[in-house]
């Protein structure tokens, strides 16, 4: 009897996985499944510890041998990408059903090779919401995990931190802890098994119990006191803290001893912070180069903490024209001058097309700092909250009072709230100008780097608005100088 004509019979197979995180064990069993016309609902995938089909074939070996043997002329099992990025997360998820429902998609990928696309379809959504779930549990990880020095049996330092993961995501992480504390010899502890790193070998040992972590060390002090200093009350948000940092992270942080008390006294500390940063009494800058120092000095929201300089506008005083960007970018922070970078250059391309000559534009942006994040070396641009782009538009109006441009030309949503003090939505702002309390009159369009993120027809539709759109004030200033 061959392998298919067994299979025919209605045989029922269970695979014992060795491991709770053995993705590349259960890619092997189920291609050989399906090449052997298996379906799913006569597969029971059991992990460690789990039990499997009473009625199912197992072998003398763990109900290895038992599984069916694919022929030689079977045909290829078919997987998308996507499944394959999604199945890697989903099949370390704690959920024990995750093996059957990764091995039922697949099935279903052979005759439906764009299933994965119906973001509708249950299995999908649910291999997604393991996809995202252990993605989370892995930064949490990252985030949260605190070593604590001791001293090991031979007098060396050893750095010892605890950790309680929801998924079966610890050997996972291993190189990702190996390659940041490369020189360091560690051991993360956690009830789902443990990893140790000697700068040379990464071992493995079985779970292990909060109490066999250390409780504190001398770092810990001088770290409570870091962190009391950097409290920022004006950025707490205790609703988005909790959901970033959930209470069963606290206890192996050093400084959530301290949360209770600086959130208590976080309201009283802003007011003061508010009260001492109140702009109503003073006078607007009335030079650029105040205005220059201004910003420099400005710490009126956390921006300024994290980027290199703040980054004043330039261009010709009693220039007709202004043109107000949202904030500035990697390169504009490193060279101090605004839309430098690739935002820049495709602005200067579509000033240059339509006839504006940036040399007679003042060109600035709504927010002076930096804001972005890291990505291993690089700094990704984050997008400036709304009260951000409030406390900056007090500099915007007063390089607007020197400058005293006829025509304003917001780039982009953030720009625009900085010129009006409210959001706009851009489709329905643009081509129409909008009276500014000056006399001047505002013009909205998209950002540039937007069209930066546009490909094929997408970016040409929004190139030829964004065109157009500097045509219409190009033309708007000729009527004005020929006034």
């Amino acid at each position: 009897m061959t392998a298919m004509q067994h299979v025919s019979l209605g045989a029922h197979y269970v695979v014992h996985l060795p491991t709770p995180d053995d993705f590349a064990f259960w890619r092997e069993r189920a291609r050989q499944l399906i090449q052997c016309d298996v379906p799913p609902d006569r597969v029971s995938w059991v992990e460690p510890g789990g039990t499997g089909d009473l009625f199912a074939q197992e072998g003398p070996s763990r109900g290895e041998r038992r599984l069916p043997l694919p022929e030689k002329s079977a045909r290829q099992v078919r997987a998308s990408k996507r499944f394959m990025k999604l199945a890697r997360n989903a099949a370390l998820h704690s959920d024990p059903e995750r093996f059957g429902l990764l091995y039922r998609v697949l099935w279903r990928l052979q005759s439906k090779p764009r299933c994965m696309e119906d973001k509708a379809d249950a299995d999908v959504r649910r291999v997604e919401e393991l996809d995202k779930s252990v993605r989370r549990d892995s930064h949490k990880m990252h985030a949260f995990v605190r070593f604590r020095e001791v001293t090991d049996e031979t007098g060396a330092e050893h750095y010892v931190a605890w950790f309680e993961p929801d998924h079966h995501i610890v050997r996972a992480n291993a190189g990702f802890f190996m390659r940041r504390f490369a020189n360091m010899n560690w051991s993360i502890l956690t009830p789902r098994g443990c990893l140790h790193w000697d700068g040379t070998t990464m071992r493995e040992s079985g779970p292990a119990r909060r109490e066999d972590a250390p409780g504190g060390d001398p770092v810990e002090a001088l770290w409570k006191s870091y962190y009391s200093s950097i409290f920022n009350p004006a950025r707490l948000k205790v609703g988005a803290m909790l959901a970033e940092m959930p209470k069963k992270y606290w206890k192996n942080m050093p400084e959530s001893e301290l949360i209770p008390e600086l959130i208590a006294g976080a309201q009283a500390r802003e007011a003061g912070m508010v009260a001492a940063g109140a702009r109503e009494d003073r006078k607007l800058p009335s030079s650029v180069d105040a205005i220059a120092q201004g910003i420099g000095a400005c710490r009126d929201c956390p921006i300024a903490e994290c980027s290199t300089r703040a980054v004043m506008g330039e261009g010709a005083l009693g220039a007709r024209l202004m043109i107000v960007g949202e904030q500035p970018g990697d390169q504009e922070d490193e060279q101090g001058k605004p839309f430098v970078g690739p935002a820049g250059q495709l602005l200067d391309e579509y000033l240059t097309k339509v006839g504006i000559a940036r040399s007679q534009a003042y060109v600035t942006n709504a927010v002076k700092h930096f804001k972005f994040t890291w990505k291993g070396k690089r700094r990704l641009h984050q997008s400036p909250t709304a009260k951000e782009i409030d406390a900056c538009r007090w500099w915007l109006e007063a390089e607007r009072s020197v400058v005293k441009p006829r025509v304003v030309l917001a780039l982009g949503a953030s720009a625009a709230r900085g010129l009006l003090g409210k959001t706009v939505s851009i489709a329905r702002a643009r081509g129409t100008p909008m009276p500014l309390e000056d006399g001047s009159e505002l013009w909205v369009t998209a950002h540039p780097s937007y069209l930066l993120r546009l490909d094929g027809e997408a970016r040409a539709e929004q190139a030829a608005k964004f065109e157009s759109d500097l045509e219409a004030v190009r033309a708007r200033l000729t009527q004005i100088a020929g006034c």
